[in-house]
């Protein structure tokens, strides 16, 4: 039989991935990782985010869609090779003076959470379909991808209700900071080259949507102002929609074309669906 990897498509994390207000999510997770001052000093003080803006972005997508649709050898490799360039890295925390390592299981924690958070709330409000039990699962698989990068799978919230209460206890942790409005500054900026004008006046309105879209309480410590509710239930379901309309030769191209490349391997069947997710069993 053909390796289906990590998830497989009877997993709800192989049909939310697919769903193209993953971009969105992708962007507002961001947004939410840059509060825990530890982790967004890492951060800022070893990324070339800012000199490869696009590059940046492609191979974190290219992470999650690797360890979503590869062979469990590809998601493997993919992992491995950030834990040794988190073994390696290190930073300074700003208040304290003190050496911070970028694989400290906190810190991985946050990062962790804070996108697979993102990922759910994102694309349900986009008008993804997922329910209760299924968001439940997907936390509980998502622990997979939490082991991926060196955390034991047993002390990552894999439900709803854990989920709530690790932001319960971490959330004193998280305010603005000089690092944090550089990500929300950079987050709002062009990422293209300026003589592609038209990606980047597309992503103006697209970069506010992604921030609108964090949790109130979020907003509130970053403390900039969002667009109303009602206009990023509209964006979000625009956004999805748009995507949608895509073939899926095309949408699923990018990034990396790990989806295509999984029903080669796998057959049609494992093309992410709607329909599938309502089939999956509870």
């Amino acid at each position: 039989m053909s390796d289906e990897g990590l998830f497989g498509p009877q997993t709800v994390t192989w049909q939310l991935h697919a769903d193209p207000t993953m971009w969105v999510a992708g962007i507002c997770s961001l947004y939410l990782q840059a509060l825990h001052p530890r982790a967004v000093a890492a951060v800022v003080q070893n990324s070339r985010f800012q000199d490869d803006p696009l590059g940046r972005l492609m191979r974190t997508g290219n992470f999650v869609a690797t360890t979503t649709y590869g062979t469990t050898t590809e998601a493997e490799s993919a992992a491995e090779r950030v834990r040794r360039v988190h073994r390696k890295l290190r930073a300074t925390d700003r208040r304290t003076g003190t050496e911070i390592r970028l694989d400290e299981p906190d810190l991985l924690t946050w990062v962790h959470c804070a996108e697979v958070t993102s990922f759910a709330s994102v694309v349900r409000r986009a008008g993804f379909p997922l329910t209760d039990a299924q968001l439940n699962r997907y936390f509980d698989e998502q622990r997979r991808s939490a082991e991926l990068v060196g955390l034991d799978p047993a002390e990552v919230p894999g439900s709803t209700r854990e989920m709530a209460e690790y932001f319960k206890q971490v959330r004193p942790e998280l305010r603005r900071t000089a690092d944090s409005d550089l990500v929300y500054r950079f987050l709002h900026r062009p990422f293209a080259p300026w003589w592609l004008l038209p990606v980047n006046v597309g992503y103006l309105p697209l970069g506010h949507l992604a921030y609108s879209a964090l949790p109130g309480w979020a907003r509130g410590l970053h403390g900039r102002a969002a667009y109303p509710a009602p206009v990023v239930a509209a964006g979000l379901r625009g956004f999805r929609a748009t995507g949608l309309a895509v073939p899926d030769q095309v949408r699923y191209r990018y990034p990396g074309d790990h989806v295509l490349r999984a029903v080669e391997r796998l057959g049609k069947t494992a093309l992410p669906s709607i329909k599938a997710l309502a089939h999956l069993q509870p």
